[in-house]
């Protein structure tokens, strides 16, 4: 038998030993594994509680529209949507006056917003000087924090008189005399009105949509810019084709936030849409608005089916704003559903 042999026949089984310090080293490893679960229920917990806050909060509004907008929707039925008179001395309300100026006002606003809110994102990202984009950048950022009363004081007092001198004249002169789109310009050139009420509403949203799309431009890679000039593609072929498309969500979820805010913006609209309860084919005519309405005779609503027919209109611009942000969510999957595809 040689050595090797010996070695082997000899037993294997040896006792294995702790030493004191393994011993502590795992104990410790425990007790640092129990604290991050411990850590890890908590914080799951905790931001699940703020989440359902949020979306108990949500429930609690919609309850308590629809439980105040109940009594107008009994006496009035579905026609309260569509019905034109809103007269508080006869306790009879209709929505339909609100409804199409709070739309109006709002189309107009993002239709001339966007476009200006677009030059703005694009010359800070793309064409502004380094050292002009921080104070631009905070100019744009100040615009956003002044109150909305102090718009509406600015477009009663100062905007609605230039407006109506040099502005209204000459679209009623032009684009007044048009076949089709000529009522739309015509009226009384007061300065307030429908359309004053939505270049205010337009001033406003500027800068939320400007600055959302600004931080989205940021973000897209600069070696894929740089990859597209270098293959001889303009700035415009740059923008178009490598930053809209790698930021098409976040440009989309701008203008929602401006239309959110234009949907629901109160003292602006209350100053300079006039606060009439009729409906025209004019832009140029006083109007009223959602929002406007509210402020104006929520304090002084005596009636129970005044009070509950507010409730309607707050319920009814509810309602829009989520129509308006499901379809946008919905244009985004359908986006990047198609996308997929190719």
């Amino acid at each position: 038998m040689n050595t090797q042999t010996a070695v082997n026949a000899m037993p294997t089984t040896v006792e294995n030993k702790e030493y004191p310090s393994q011993v502590l080293t795992s104990s410790r490893s425990g007790a640092v594994a129990r604290r991050q679960r411990i850590q890890d229920f908590l914080f799951h917990k905790i931001t699940l509680c703020f989440a359902m806050f949020a979306f108990l909060v949500l429930a609690g509004i919609i309850v308590a529209l629809i439980y105040g907008a109940i009594p107008a929707f009994v006496g009035f039925g579905p026609s309260f949507i569509t019905t034109v008179d809103w007269d508080p001395v006869n306790d009879n309300y209709g929505a339909m006056i609100a409804i199409v100026g709070t739309l109006l006002t709002s189309i107009i606003a993002l239709v001339i917003a966007f476009p200006v809110s677009f030059g703005i994102a694009l010359f800070l990202t793309e064409i502004c000087p380094v050292w002009l984009r921080r104070p631009m950048g905070a100019a744009i950022e100040l615009l956003a924090g002044i109150p909305s009363i102090i718009y509406g004081m600015w477009g009663l007092f100062v905007f609605a008189p230039i407006f109506a001198e040099h502005v209204q004249p000459p679209l009623q002169n032009t684009l007044g005399e048009l076949p089709l789109i000529g009522r739309f310009f015509s009226g009384p050139m007061m300065g307030i009105g429908i359309l004053t009420a939505g270049v205010i509403l337009a001033v406003m949203i500027i800068p939320f949509i400007a600055s959302v799309m600004r931080d989205v431009f940021e973000i897209v890679p600069q070696v894929l810019k740089e990859s597209a000039y270098a293959l001889g593609c303009t700035r415009w072929e740059v923008v178009r084709k490598i930053v809209l498309p790698f930021t098409r969500g976040g440009v989309v979820g701008g203008v929602m936030l401006g239309l959110g805010r234009a949907l629901g913006e109160t003292m602006a609209i209350t100053f300079v849409i006039g606060n009439a309860h009729e409906l025209s084919w004019s832009l140029f005519s006083a109007g009223n608005s959602i929002a406007s309405t509210l402020a104006n005779e929520f304090a002084e609503a005596e009636s129970k089916l005044h009070v509950s027919s507010l409730f309607a209109l707050g319920l009814i611009l509810f309602v829009i704003t989520f129509i308006v942000l499901s379809g946008a969510k919905l244009m985004l999957l359908r986006m990047a559903r198609k996308e997929g595809l190719k």
